[in-house]
């Protein structure tokens, strides 16, 4: 059974077409969505896909719901201080969180049980309410300080999964390659997709199962 609410975070790091294509195929797998944002995925969603993302979270979320208008029932958006949102809490929590993409403040800040934005805060309430919590950290190389922020992190059961497109299938535009990582993401999630084709399989279809 795949989970009927999920926290998508997006933070400053590399890898904002991830994010933006993991939220789209959660509202199409009929999943609730809530998402974070921080003023540096704003900047880098500028610098890597020349998409300006709005300030306010109403407006962002009116801006989603425009790219997904059968959506409006599911998604929510919430800002970096909105400490009364369902993911401050663990009487309240999504039933996973997936930030992606997760720059190495966001992920050394969750591994210290840091909580000084909402972002934090909701990463942090998955750990202590023992939920899923998947980190789609950036792009290489990574010191011995990251490493040892996703040893501690993967030891708590955090899966930490970096964005690392594989070539067996064959990927014949970015498009593929972006879909690859999120169908990994989905399979941690046990929401069922055949974005991709599958290790074994000779047909593979793009899309949500």
């Amino acid at each position: 059974m795949h989970p009927s609410t999920v926290t998508v975070a997006l933070t400053g790091a590399s890898g904002m077409p991830y994010g933006l294509r993991l939220i789209e195929c959660l509202l199409g797998a009929g999943v609730r969505v809530w998402v974070l944002y921080s003023q540096a995925a704003q900047i880098v969603a500028r610098q890597e896909m020349q998409l300006t993302l709005p300030s306010r979270p109403a407006e962002f979320k009116a801006w989603l719901l425009q790219r997904n208008p059968a959506a409006a029932d599911r998604l929510d958006v919430f800002g970096r201080d909105e400490w009364f949102a369902p993911v401050a809490s663990g009487s309240n929590p999504a039933d996973a969180m997936v930030v992606c993409p997760c720059s190495m403040g966001t992920l050394a800040a969750i591994a210290q049980g840091m909580s000084d934005n909402l972002i934090e805060r909701a990463a942090d309430v998955m750990l202590k309410e023992r939920r899923n919590l998947v980190l789609v950290p950036r792009e290489t190389p990574l010191s011995v300080i990251h490493l040892e922020n996703m040893l501690r992190l993967a030891r708590l059961g955090v899966v930490i999964l970096p964005p690392v497109p594989a070539f067996y299938t064959h990927p014949t535009s970015i498009d593929d390659m972006v879909d690859f990582v999120v169908s990994r993401v989905l399979d941690q999630l046990g929401i069922a997709n055949t974005l991709i084709p599958r290790w074994g399989e000779q047909d593979g279809t793009h899309g949500i199962a």
